[in-house]
């Protein structure tokens, strides 16, 4: 019986590699492939952009890079056949959410944040520790 597949994805290197990764399982599982990017605003947004348009919406820009990131890493095929899931909120957060009932987690193992250096990101780190399914962590060459 085919499941769900879950990938967080976020536009970073090793995110796309985690995307290509997971369309490549659901292909020989039968699953479905469920791409997730989650957004919120940092806790001081008004300090931190300024100069930011009135109109900027930061879902907006969380579906154009989930629907960027799905047009560059995987075939015409495997995009059309994707899900798209943007979501409010902890980006987390959203990936435990998610993975709910599905077969598989995959995420990078590091993505856009501060810490680049580090063997795991924070991301990769929680869910590994919290998700209800099985994860993968997907890693990145040393360019990613």
């Amino acid at each position: 019986m085919a499941g769900r597949i879950v990938v967080g994805v976020d536009g970073s290197a090793p995110s796309l590699k985690a995307l290509k990764w997971a369309a490549g399982q659901a292909a020989l599982t039968g699953d479905t492939l469920e791409t997730v990017i989650g957004w919120e605003y940092p806790a001081s947004w008004a300090t931190l952009m300024p100069g930011v348009p009135a109109e900027f919406d930061p879902e907006q820009l969380a579906q154009q890079i989930l629907d960027e990131s799905l047009s560059q890493a995987l075939t015409p095929e495997q995009a059309a056949a994707a899900t798209r899931t943007v979501i409010g909120g902890n980006p987390t957060q959203a990936l435990l959410d998610a993975a709910r009932g599905a077969n598989l987690l995959v995420v990078g193992d590091r993505g856009y944040s501060g810490f680049k250096a580090a063997v795991l990101g924070s991301v990769s780190t929680h869910v590994t520790q919290h998700a209800p399914c099985p994860v993968v962590v997907v890693r990145g060459g040393e360019d990613d």
